[in-house]
């Protein structure tokens, strides 16, 4: 694979670096690589800024309002978010549920949900987990039944990321009990300010509530929000999962805290340990060869092919990456990783080192968080079963 880059690329990646440094704050940038807690509006307030110059949707054709880039555009435009210290472009709505309205909405949905999609107006949230229904989503029980022009929703969803600030949920619901259980499967588009829908947060350890549980009380949900045809939802969640697989390897994220794992081994004196730095230098080759997965998936998608089956494998390894770099960090500030004071944090005490780098900022929480990379999106044993099937047969 030719890794060099073309000058129009080159020119492409100044324009970018030029327009992150003109319009992303820099107090904004500090929260994010300090892994200090982001509010709502720290979160849609840049995805309405990168709304605005159209690139909140930057995967998206031009047909639907995107700047229709190609791969390597696309690659280089989510390198430079990661280098610049941009909050992460929260998934559900541009990278996800998105493409799926474009490939089997109608007409009338695309145009009622895409704009608000780009502009990052509307926040989605996406209802797939349940109790008992997490990598094996083909068992989930929330009931949509038809009554009229409505569907009359009961049930619960689980771990459900930032659903608090959710306007929209993309949900699984089961239509059908006959024939094999993704045969009665339907994807059905939920305001969650509608009478009857419940969201409450799950704390965790470092005391955020990053996940949800929502619950579904006679939620009447109008006909027309049904994507596709009923029944079929398990095929337009296939669809999606492949994104949503794609987006959790988060190369570009890897590639910045491996230069901070970097800087806080070098501050803390371990960096001269030749059996600490054979474990950097292990991860920096995963890394590569995780960006060249990346690529692999990017041209799929460009050609067209199905890239659901490389996505597994980057899931795999894109969440096994996260967790070490996490665990190396640990390693490398010993106690000094532990402690985690909110509101220290919140009036100015990082435990900074000499010369400004910050030591504690809180990698004892980014490490516990990062233990969920490998089970959400489905599990990695699930998905090392599926790579295994599809490959050996």
């Amino acid at each position: 694979m030719d890794l060099a880059y073309t000058p129009e690329e080159q020119a492409f990646r100044e324009e970018v670096r030029a327009w992150l440094n003109d319009h992303l704050d820099p107090a904004l940038a500090t929260k994010v690589r300090e892994d200090q807690r982001l509010s709502r509006d720290d979160i849609q307030g840049w995805a309405k800024v990168l709304g605005k110059k159209g690139w909140l949707a930057y995967g998206w054709p031009q047909a639907f309002g995107g700047p229709g880039w190609g791969a390597v555009q696309k690659h280089v435009f989510a390198e430079e978010l990661a280098r610049a210290g941009a909050p992460a472009i929260v998934p559900f709505g541009p990278v996800m549920v998105a493409p799926v309205i474009m490939a089997f909405g109608t007409p009338e949905q695309q145009k009622r949900f895409l704009p608000g999609i780009a502009s990052g107006e509307v926040w989605w949230s996406q209802g797939y987990s349940e109790p008992g229904s997490g990598s094996d989503l083909a068992s989930v029980k929330t009931r949509a039944e038809r009554v009229g022009d409505h569907y009359i929703v009961n049930g619960q969803k689980t771990w459900t990321t930032l659903g608090q600030h959710g306007d929209w949920m993309f949900n699984l619901v089961r239509t059908s009990n006959e024939g094999k259980p993704q045969t009665g499967i339907s994807f059905l588009l939920l305001d969650m300010k509608s009478p009857g829908v419940t969201v409450r947060p799950i704390k965790l350890l470092d005391g955020e509530c990053e996940v949800n549980e929502v619950f579904f009380d006679n939620v009447k949900v109008p006909a027309d929000q049904l994507i596709g045809e009923e029944n079929k939802g398990w095929t337009y969640a296939k669809h999606l999962l492949a994104h949503e697989r794609t987006n959790i390897a988060d190369v570009n994220r890897s590639k910045r805290e491996l230069e901070r794992l970097k800087r806080i081994a070098k501050q803390e004196g371990v960096w001269e340990d030749q059996r600490f730095r054979d474990q950097i230098a292990l991860l920096e080759v995963d890394i590569v060869a995780l960006e060249m997965l990346v690529l692999r998936v990017l041209s799929a998608e460009k050609s067209g092919k199905n890239s659901l089956d490389i996505a597994g494998l980057l899931k795999i390894k894109g969440s096994e990456i996260q967790q070490r770099y996490t665990e190396l960090m640990m390693l490398a500030a010993g106690p000094y990783s532990l402690p985690f004071i909110q509101e220290a944090m919140a009036a100015g005490w990082q435990g900074d080192f000499p010369g400004g780098e910050v030591a504690n900022a809180p990698l004892a929480s980014r490490y516990f968080n990062m233990r969920k990379t490998t089970i959400y999106g489905g599990s990695n044993e699930v998905q090392r079963n599926i790579v295994a099937q599809t490959l050996l047969g």
